[in-house]
């Protein structure tokens, strides 16, 4: 028997929270050990309202610690500008690195409406801070209402997820590796892509709010992005935009080497770029 189950418990409360303690002992018996246990059960946890209170209050400082982190330190100039600067410029900056640090995954854009704000506040509280339990946390903007800042949330999709999305070229064609089907875009609907810095390609339709370039790596990191068009696997158009990854000449490069490299024939393909390849 190991020392765990050889506890004995005297407190009734304490017996529900821990249902699988027993002792061979009988219950008059002094035990130090099962005293001390219901001490520190008692000092930690308290009534269940408490227990409730600690796990937010541990919750939104771990947030808290994150935000201050990631959107001050690892950027003196995000916050400690010289110069005067608007709120958009800064959430411009800002945006890709919220999106990580945000656990609830909420739509950027809606972020940006509650960031103005916070930014015309001056407020010294970290953004999300404010924003969940600090002084902002009774804002509720006509434009965008709590109520669609909480529900509309970018999915992430987990490794087994990710799976149903990667797409590979066969014959010089997309094909989605897990069903074997071609790459056929919607008319009418916008079609995104992801290439993961291990130069897997992913493919989907972007839904506004719920799936975006950053759903495919749960926000990770990448070599390219941006949107296709492509009909019975054949590749018809390319355009290197994301609003999360916000990719450069470089990364679109990148892209159209991959198609190269896999025999993608780009003769036909249509290519819509704003930067000078």
């Amino acid at each position: 028997m190991n020392e765990t189950t050889a506890v004995a418990v005297r407190d009734p409360k304490l017996s529900r929270c821990l249902p699988g303690l027993s002792s061979p002992r009988p219950l008059s018996e002094p035990d130090a050990a099962a005293a001390r246990l219901q001490r520190i059960y008692r000092s930690l946890c308290g009534s269940r309202r408490n227990r409730s209170d600690c796990a937010v209050v541990v919750d939104e400082l771990w947030w808290k610690a994150l935000d201050f982190a990631s959107l001050k330190h690892c950027s003196v100039s995000f916050f400690d500008v010289g110069k005067p600067e608007t709120a958009a410029s800064r959430w411009a900056r800002a945006r890709t690195r919220a999106a990580k640090i945000d656990p609830r995954h909420r739509y950027g854009h809606n972020l940006q409406s509650y960031y103005d704000v916070w930014f015309e506040s001056e407020s010294s509280q970290p953004f999300f801070y404010w924003l969940d339990v600090g002084d902002g946390r009774a804002t509720n903007l006509d434009k965008c209402p709590r109520s669609n800042l909480q529900d509309q949330r970018i999915r992430y999709l987990g490794p087994r997820e990710r799976e149903a999305y990667e797409v590979i070229v066969e014959d010089g064609r997309l094909v989605y590796r897990e069903s074997g089907l071609p790459v056929s875009t919607v008319e009418g609907s916008k079609w995104i892509f992801v290439l993961s810095t291990s130069r897997a390609l992913y493919v989907g339709q972007k839904r506004k709010g719920n799936f975006h370039h950053s759903s495919f790596l749960a926000g990770g990191a990448a070599t390219a992005a941006g949107r296709l068009v492509a009909a019975g696997g054949a590749l018809k158009a390319i355009w290197p935009y994301s609003g999360h990854y916000l990719p450069t000449a470089e990364n679109f490069e990148e892209f159209i080497v991959f198609l190269r490299d896999n025999n993608v024939d780009l003769s036909n393909v249509k290519v819509y770029s704003y930067f000078h390849l």
